[in-house]
């Protein structure tokens, strides 16, 4: 939660973020006067598919580079655990599991357990992580091809902006600013996904404009139904922005709505089918039905606080109360609509290296093309639109992405020598703070970059349980018995199949319930977890264990 929610201050900036924006200022006004003419060389302009490729590679190469001291990432939270089930269940060429024996035991956050057993995520980053973890046998490959290809895309979707060299420029920095260290490529919740789905959308539609081909309005369908599979709210968003764009030159719409809708309504489709598999019904999606039976996750902030209609469990109760007071049960005002619109400012440093401000601010000076006022209009719409949901993290707008870089390029282009200096400093805290990170300084790296993140170590214990669990012969069963001051730490989840996994885990319901399950799993050893200690202790599983009360 450190990376979401800090630093505290109101532009989200770190100790050397203050100081890398004032040197900016002072580049910026010491050589504003000087024009840099940055030609496309020949070696990029002739090569470009050479340079997607290695553009591809780059951020999945450096993050390997690392991997020695920063494994894959350890999946560590409801989150991670329900994409996981989901991409776990697409692998096997389902949409749905079939509801488990006595659900009670294996109630997960994000998971249902009725009518059947399964994720409530939309099928976009499950999709990316099966794919992973068929070919590569780890789903967090599939974690690292979405990143290379939302790289790969920025590049792409530049050429229709600007020259190619700097669209080069603007794919490196996608590179240091969502590559190797940031949260999009250390864990399982993603944000390259939708990322890449606005590249296709922003890069097809100035594409149709200059020669309205078949392939950019196919590549434009592509990238909203991409949308549309991974963030179905923030799809519509996009659409109207899409839809704006074509008022800018409407001889385009009919030549295109054709081909765009044909990936839209197979994903539409798809949809449907997870629907109805999972929910029971073509028409209500698993979110939806999650949220009415647990009251979670939260509603919007113009309704009301979600009413649970199924039993909660404690880790579940926490989690609801704690979304409720988010929410508030007060009405929406215009002044805690705008409150709130405020505090998300410190966001944008997520999107941007604090240099690359002062090249936002030079964009302002380009505002007298219509196409870049279109791309103002956009962040608004997106800024205002999410503003709706009383959450916030940099993924759920991350189709904005390469407008942000398509925003940093076009303003370092107009501060000319100035920009160029701006880049080399952007280029400097990236060398600067990757180093620190390959070298082992964690910690160190993250105060020069705060909204950087990385795996290490095993700060919750979860590795060593795991391996401890992996060493014994034959199949377990986990009992996990939390603390009365236990918080947020999911460590209740299972793979699809759950009866031919190595380890079960669930929730320990006392002695007498406790023992249907085991007779229900005859050939696994029983095993009791206490997950808040400090370290995790993992014992055999006695029914009139005291081994809590003991560790306290």
């Amino acid at each position: 939660m450190r990376t979401f929610l800090a630093p505290a201050n109101w532009l989200g900036f770190g100790p050397a973020d203050f100081l890398l924006l004032e040197v900016s200022v002072l580049l910026a006004l010491a050589l504003w006067r000087f024009h840099v003419e940055f030609t496309c060389p020949k070696l990029i302009s002739d090569h470009r598919n050479i340079w997607t490729i290695a553009i591809f590679i780059a951020p999945i190469a450096l993050r390997l580079a690392i991997l020695p001291r920063y494994p894959a990432p350890a999946p560590s939270g409801a989150d991670d655990f329900g994409y996981l089930l989901l991409a776990d269940t697409i692998r096997h060429g389902r949409l749905a599991n079939p509801q488990l024996p006595l659900p009670d035991f294996f109630e997960q956050i994000f998971v249902l357990q009725r009518p059947t057993f399964s994720s409530m995520f939309n099928l976009g980053q499950g999709l990316v992580l099966a794919l992973g973890w068929m070919v590569f046998a780890h789903p967090w490959a599939g974690v690292l091809i979405s990143i290379g290809v939302f790289c790969a895309s920025v590049y792409w979707m530049l050429r229709a902006w600007t020259t190619c060299g700097w669209a080069l420029v603007g794919a490196c920095l996608a590179i240091m600013l969502f590559g190797p260290v940031c949260y999009w490529s250390n864990c399982y919740w993603g944000g390259a996904v939708s990322a890449s789905a606005g590249c296709l959308v922003f890069g097809s539609l100035p594409r149709l404009t200059k020669i309205p081909r078949t392939a950019s309005a196919l590549l434009l369908g592509i990238g909203l139904a991409a949308q549309l599979l991974t963030r179905p709210f923030e799809f519509l968003l996009l659409a109207v922005s899409a839809v704006t764009f074509f008022s800018l030159d409407r001889a385009i719409l009919n030549r295109t709505v054709a081909v765009c809708a044909i990936p839209l309504l197979a994903a539409g489709g798809l949809i449907l089918l997870q629907n109805k598999r999972v929910t029971g019904s073509w028409t209500i999606l698993p979110y939806q039905l999650y949220r009415y039976q647990y009251g979670i996750p939260a509603t919007f902030t113009f309704q009301p606080n979600a009413v649970p209609h199924e039993r909660l469990n404690a880790e579940k109760e926490l989690d609801y109360r704690a979304e409720a007071v988010i929410h508030g049960d007060a009405p929406e005002t215009v002044k805690s609509y705008f409150a709130r619109l405020f505090f998300r400012v410190r966001f944008l440093r997520f999107f941007l290296f604090a240099p690359l401000y002062v090249a936002a601010a030079a964009f302002l000076w380009r505002l007298h093309e219509r196409r870049l006022v279109w791309v103002v209009f956009t962040l608004l719409l997106f800024a205002l639109g999410s503003n709706l949901y009383p959450y916030f993290y940099p993924h759920y707008a991350a189709a904005l992405s390469c407008l942000f870089i398509l925003i940093a390029v076009v303003g370092a282009q107009k501060l000319g020598a100035g920009g160029l200096a701006i880049l080399i400093l952007c280029a400097l805290q990236f060398t600067l703070t990757y180093g620190l990170y390959a070298l082992g300084y964690a910690e160190a790296a993250r105060e020069f970059a705060p909204w950087d993140f990385i795996n290490y170590g095993d700060p919750q214990g979860r590795i060593a349980v795991e391996r401890s669990l992996e060493k014994q012969p034959g199949k377990q069963l986990v009992f996990v018995r939390y603390s009365p001051e236990h918080r947020f730490a999911e460590w209740i989840h299972n793979s699809a199949n759950v009866d031919a996994s190595k380890t079960i885990w669930v929730h320990d319901l006392g002695p007498d319930r406790n023992q249907q399950l085991i007779r229900l799993y005859p050939d696994r050893a029983p095993w009791l977890l206490l997950p808040d200690a400090e370290p995790p202790v993992l014992q055999r599983y006695l029914e009139d264990s005291r081994l809590f009360q003991d560790v306290q």
